[in-house]
């Protein structure tokens, strides 16, 4: 049997899973690898806080800076990666193979592209952005070193980022699993050589760390990008695929638009707050760039079984089987629940360990982080029900509506309450900290009612237009 049959073979298993198999077990089975490769890919940030947050607090709220808008560029371009893993796993589900590999490959070009421009864009309007924000004279150069490292390195997280999608669109979630623990490991050895020096390699302080990252994000893009090429794991990319197909691109594009505006919106809100929280000086920039970096891990759990429940809900959509769509919504959101509950009271209780870990030397610091997470904590079920159910929503390419979820939580709920608490009341920086647990309880009772409605599931993608029969009979008529 050839390796293109083992393959298929291993897909198919995948599909039939998903679309008859246990609910719990196909969704604990994607997640899972999905939580542990997040978790990993927070590390990268995690060990640079670890090592940064000995040079100081000026050093750290200088890398703190650069966080949410790196995020909030990564964000712009990651839509169509969750467009094109959406539309994947619904012709998965329909057992269309040709349309798979040809989405995949126009997926590439457009994510590619994407990330080429916003990191030109990235790089020309850092010092901008940074006088914007108001960072303090004292730490400007740092974050802006850091910050254009960053904006060179959106390249290697877009492809990255779209293996990843790609492939969890099949049902392949182990390989990424894999290549960033590998990455991990590298960093964690560079990390403290690029800040500290080693050798002939000068001590490059904050700005080292960004460059450890940098270079350990190249090598695991590159690593995806050969694999994909390779036409491993379900996904066969032919050249002929790789030919823009602008029906096709503008298609995927109007169902990514909406779910990149939401991710941005969310990364927007994390920079808008920070222009908020530079008004209250450099402690509460380093209060939030730690509070931040610490609730970055908490969300994972919650975002990896968000992303395998848009995968599993996507391709019994695409099955045309609706009401199992609306049981793994269902399972999903108790699911993230229970898990992010115990969480939640796990960290509201070890708050001030936890981030004594990463700042052992300024109490002052700890004291403000660990009220910042204990606050935080509060909400995390809530937080992790509705994220559940936004990857529900997804898998049923209701993107604009997420969206509109999404920007409301932002820019009607959260936003406003965290400046009027802090500037308008006695509570100071603490109030923006409060706007979170806030924003996140009402968007889950607003995601919840939705939900229940029982419209939502009602949108299969592989039905709205003849577009893969056309697609098919030319792939096969090209190759004959």
């Amino acid at each position: 049997m050839s390796l293109g049959q083992l393959d298929r073979r291993s897909v198919e298993h995948r599909t039939r899973q998903m679309t008859e198999g246990s609910l719990l077990r196909s969704l604990l089975g994607l997640s899972i690898p999905v939580v542990l490769t997040n978790l990993l890919q927070t590390a990268y940030q995690l060990i640079n806080t670890f090592w940064v947050g000995r040079l100081g607090t000026g050093p750290l709220a200088a890398a703190s800076v650069s966080v949410p808008i790196t995020f909030l560029l990564l964000s712009l371009g990651s839509g169509l990666s969750v467009a094109g893993s959406t539309l994947i796993a619904q012709y998965a589900g329909a057992r269309n193979r040709d349309m798979v590999n040809h989405i995949a490959a126009q997926t590439i070009l457009m994510v590619m592209l994407a990330s080429v421009v916003l990191s030109v864009v990235g790089l020309l309007i850092a010092p901008h952005i940074l006088r914007l924000m108001g960072v303090d004279a004292s730490i400007f150069g740092m974050a802006l070193q850091y910050l254009r490292v960053s904006f060179l390195g959106i390249v290697f997280m877009f492809t990255f980022a779209m293996f990843q999608s790609l492939l969890r669109g099949v049902g392949e979630v182990r390989m990424a699993l894999y290549i960033v623990l590998a990455t991990v490991l590298l960093n964690g050895l560079l990390a403290p050589m690029f800040i500290r020096g080693w050798g002939p390699l000068p001590a490059g302080g904050v700005v080292g760390a960004a460059w450890a990252t940098l270079v350990t994000q190249g090598i695991a893009a590159l690593v995806g990008f050969t694999l994909l090429l390779g036409n491993r794991y379900g996904i066969h990319l032919r050249a002929q695929d790789f030919r823009p197909d602008l029906r096709l691109i503008r298609r995927t594009f109007l169902l990514g638009l909406p779910a990149s505006i939401e991710q941005s919106s969310r990364a927007l809100g994390l920079t808008i707050l920070t222009f908020l929280v530079t008004s209250f000086g450099t402690l509460a920039i380093a209060t939030y760039g730690i509070g931040m970096r610490l609730l970055s891990v908490i969300f994972i759990p919650a975002l990896g079984l968000s992303m395998a429940t848009t995968t599993v809900v996507a391709q019994n959509i695409g099955a045309g089987q609706e009401r199992r769509a609306v049981e793994v919504g269902r399972l999903s959101a108790w699911l993230a629940f229970g898990i992010l509950s115990v969480i939640g009271l796990i960290v509201f209780l070890g708050s001030r360990p936890i981030v004594r870990f990463f700042v052992p030397g300024d109490p002052e610091l700890v004291e403000s982080a660990a009220l910042f997470v204990r606050i935080a904590a509060i909400s995390f079920g809530f937080m992790g029900a509705q994220q559940a159910l936004a990857g529900a929503f997804r898998g049923a390419g209701q993107m604009f509506m997420t969206m509109l979820l999404a920007i409301g939580a932002l820019w009607v709920l959260q936003f406003p309450l965290a400046y009027v608490l802090s500037k308008h009341t006695t509570l100071g920086m603490v109030g923006i900290w409060w706007a979170t647990p806030v924003s996140n309880v009402l968007l889950c009772l607003v995601s919840v009612v939705w939900f229940m409605g029982g419209t939502w599931h009602r949108k299969n993608l592989t039905r709205e237009e003849e577009l893969d029969g056309q697609v098919a009979a030319t792939i096969r008529l090209e190759e004959s």
